[in-house]
């Protein structure tokens, strides 16, 4: 199994991403390569302080460029045909490698995978698959952000996806969907919302239990919850700040109070970084995409994401079970 990582693509690259090869190809199980893609001549110098780096399973492929945060996605994939990204999106398309990770513009990862490596058919828009920590264990939010202007049927498309991949790489064999809604009612909610609950509520092969309002998500009510990229991403966002609000409080109210208490499982519980990175479904591949500012830490468990996705053939299993839905419940 080859990854290709772009190594040009977090805040502080490429020193976090090298940190976060390294690590994974020591820590991991699993027989596999990383293929580091970006500026050779950093990337090289940057490997020579990891002493400890397994050089026989690290190839460089050189790309000079690199997208920036504040360029226009498309413009960007279509003029920077030497960047990173494009470069490594490109090694994925040609089979050279079976999946592509990068910490870059999210905006410019999802719009090179559409562009470059299509999306499977049947699928309308891609979209990102964000894990959230619940009371219960962890729940997929799907559409984390690809997508901020959705249809009913998208949704609905969404649905499946999600409940897929709950299946392949959450070990959850009935995944419970779940709708953000405003309100636990079918009648809740705009038009829109409306008309998506009664599409999953008679789709095919969908575990449906209804609307789920926000305060309902962090008890785990269902295994995949369903909105729009908007949403979604406020959501995410704010679930990954008051993780660190609360736990700073924590500690504050001890120290006051002298109390000593083990918090490190706590944290890794709420640790997004613990999560890796969050799958763009839909697309013709394997793509993974982590925050600008990842640690090393983020980078490795997203590796372990995508070798995850891999080895368990999601992207055929995914192409495999749409096939078999008529056209009816995905486009009408």
């Amino acid at each position: 199994m080859r990854i290709a990582l772009d190594a040009m693509g977090s805040d502080r690259a490429p020193s976090v991403e090298i940190e976060g090869a390294v690590g994974a190809l020591r820590e991991l199980e699993g027989d596999f390569r990383i293929v580091l893609v970006g500026d050779e001549a950093r990337i090289e110098e940057e490997l020579t302080r990891h002493a400890d780096a397994p050089l026989d399973r690290i190839d460089v492929v050189h790309a000079p460029g690199r997208i920036e945060m504040g360029e226009s996605p498309a413009h960007a994939i279509r003029r920077k045909q030497n960047s990173s990204m494009v470069v490594g999106l490109n090694l994925h398309k040609r089979g050279e490698v079976d999946a592509f990770i990068s910490a870059g513009s999210t905006g410019a990862a999802m719009a090179g995978s559409v562009m470059i490596l299509g999306v499977l058919p049947g699928v309308d828009r891609p979209a990102v698959g964000t894990v959230l920590p619940t009371a219960s264990g962890h729940t997929l939010m799907i559409d984390g952000g690809a997508n901020v202007d959705t249809r009913p049927q998208h949704l609905l498309q969404f649905a499946y996806l999600g409940s897929i991949y709950a299946r392949d790489l959450m070990g959850i064999e009935v995944p419970r969907i779940g709708l953000l809604n405003i309100g636990e009612e079918p009648e809740k909610g705009d038009e829109r919302a409306v008309e998506a609950h009664r599409l999953l509520a008679v789709a095919e092969g969908l575990n449906f239990v209804g609307n789920v309002e926000g305060r309902d998500v962090i008890h785990g009510k269902c295994d995949v919850l369903v909105c729009d990229g908007f949403v979604g991403n406020v959501l995410l966002k704010f679930y990954e700040s008051v993780a660190g609000f609360m736990l700073g409080l924590l500690r504050r109210e001890m120290t006051e109070a002298r109390v000593e208490l083990d918090l490190t499982r706590m944290f890794h519980t709420l640790d997004y970084t613990e999560y890796g990175g969050a799958p763009l479904l839909g697309v013709n591949g394997v793509t993974i995409i982590c925050h600008g500012g990842s640690p090393p830490r983020a980078i490795r468990n997203a590796i372990r994401v995508a070798a995850q996705a891999v080895d368990r053939k999601m992207v055929s299993h995914i192409e495999r079970q749409l096939a078999r839905r008529t056209e009816a419940p995905l486009n009408q």
